[in-house]
């Protein structure tokens, strides 16, 4: 027993002087990062013709920074989804139009750095594009951020129509001016979508799908979205006319928090 004790307190000795040197303990190893199930794919496998303008992994977005766990610009979704939009986009193209997709699958911890932005009423970042209308300390109460989102579940995707041929978009840069998401199509940050009344991820009832005050093209560009949507299976989120969720969810209940990467999905 003496022995076997002297043993234990010379690896205590080594396991103390090792992080002494290097500040961490030899046990400590990073866990890995979760994978994606194997009913997730990446969009582009399924349909490499829609088009992605991922925002949240860049500094165009409410918060004025890239998001948390979004490693690469790509879209995951549940493979069900993601066929459901490869059938949307069939029909589309041959009237002319493509699907743009701005964000699918969020990872949880995506969702927890929105709720830490939003309680830091001192960042006002991007306010002039996305919130101008609204007080920070309202993004709670008005259903503009939550704890949860069904982004998490892999269903679920923001989206627009391109007329085709598509222009590219000309990138983001930081510092320049912010012109009201509900600014006149000319006027606002440039996209090469079709007018919906808005930019994405508006902060303000005007995003409401079917908000009396969008009329004319803008309003049949949103019905025309919806209804070639609806037909194969998406439901609407009533405020926000980009947001579609495919029914039925393959994980209703499950909320993931595997990163948005290549590697979460590679060899699915």
């Amino acid at each position: 027993m003496t022995g076997i004790a002297s043993a234990f307190r010379a690896l205590a000795a080594a396991a103390a002087a090792l992080l002494t040197v290097t500040g961490t303990a030899p046990a400590a190893q990073a866990r890995p990062e979760p994978k994606a199930p194997e009913e997730f794919v990446a969009l582009r496998a399924v349909d490499p013709t829609i088009i992605q303008e991922m925002r949240y992994p860049t500094v165009h977005d409410f918060m004025g920074e890239p998001v948390d766990g979004y490693r690469d610009s790509l879209c995951i979704l549940t493979r069900p989804a993601a066929e459901a939009l490869h059938r949307a986009q069939v029909r589309l193209l041959r009237r002319g139009y493509s699907l743009k997709v701005y964000d699918c699958y969020r990872p949880q911890r995506a969702v927890d750095h929105f709720v830490r932005w939003a309680k830091d009423l001192d960042d006002d970042t991007m306010k002039g594009e996305f919130y101008p209308r609204v007080d920070k300390t309202r993004l709670f109460a008005d259903g503009y951020i939550a704890e949860k989102s069904g982004h998490s579940r892999g269903s679920t995707v923001d989206l627009t129509l391109v007329r085709l041929p598509a222009l590219p978009t000309r990138p983001y840069h930081p510092g320049d001016e912010l012109v009201p998401c509900y600014a006149p199509k000319g006027e606002r940050f440039p996209d090469n979508s079709v007018d919906m009344g808005t930019g994405f991820d508006c902060f303000d009832t005007l995003s409401h799908t079917d908000d009396p005050r969008i009329q004319g093209v803008q309003r049949a560009n949103r019905q025309f979205l919806k209804s070639t949507l609806t037909e194969l299976g998406f439901v609407n989120l009533a405020e926000e006319w980009w947001h579609y969720t495919f029914k039925p969810e393959l994980f209703p209940d499950t909320y993931f928090d595997f990163p948005v990467a290549r590697r979460s999905v590679a060899g699915h």
